[in-house]
C-alpha cells in the first residue's frame, strides 16, 4: 500500500506535483460542476412545481378537478425525480463515489409516472408493453432489495436509501 501524500497548508496534496496536483484540481473541478448541476436541478424543480400549481388552478376553472389533478400529479412526480437526482449529486459530493440506490429509485419513479400517465389518459397500449412496464417495476424493486443487501452504507452520510425508512 502506497503512503498517502502529505498535505500543504492550502489543502493540496504534496508529492508528485504533476499527477497529484492534476488529480486534486480535477476533483475540485468535478465538485464545482456537480454543485452547479445540483443548483440548476433545484431551480428547475422549483419552476416545474410552481408552474404545476399555477396550471392546476387555471385548469380547475376550465376543466374537471380530476384532469387538473392528473396533470399536477405528473408534475409532482417529475419534481420527485429531479429531487432524487439532486440527492444523488449530494451523495456523490459527500462520498466521492456513486451509489446505485438513488438511480434505481429514479428509474422506479419514472416507470410509475409512465404507468400513471397511461392509465389516467386512457391511452391504449398493447398488453406486452404494459407487462413490460410492470416487469420494470418488479426489476427495480428487486434491484433496490439486492443493492440494499450488498452495497455497504457510506459512513458519515446522513441519509441512505433503506427499505425500512
Amino acid at each position: 500500500m502506497a503512503p498517502k501524500p502529505e498535505r500543504s497548508n492550502s489543502g493540496a496534496p504534496r508529492g508528485l506535483p504533476g499527477v497529484i496536483g492534476s488529480t486534486w484540481l480535477l476533483e475540485h473541478a468535478q465538485d464545482f460542476v456537480s454543485l452547479l448541476v445540483g443548483v440548476v436541478l433545484v431551480l428547475l424543480a422549483l419552476i416545474v412545481l410552481g408552474a404545476g400549481v399555477v396550471d392546476f388552478f387555471r385548469q380547475v376553472s376550465h376543466q374537471s378537478v380530476a384532469t387538473a389533478g392528473e396533470n399536477l400529479l405528473d408534475r409532482v412526480l417529475l419534481v420527485l425525480i429531479l429531487t432524487e437526482i439532486v440527492h444523488t449529486v449530494v451523495l456523490s459530493l459527500r462520498a466521492h463515489s456513486l451509489v446505485a440506490q438513488p438511480f434505481i429509485v429514479v428509474g422506479l419513479v419514472a416507470v410509475i409516472r409512465r404507468i400513471l400517465f397511461i392509465l389516467s389518459n386512457a391511452i391504449v397500449i398493447s398488453t406486452a408493453q404494459f407487462a413490460l412496464l410492470l416487469a420494470m417495476v418488479v426489476v427495480f424493486m428487486g434491484g433496490l432489495f439486492v443493492v440494499h443487501r450488498i452495497e455497504p452504507t457510506s459512513e458519515g452520510l446522513e441519509h441512505d436509501y433503506r427499505l425500512d425508512r
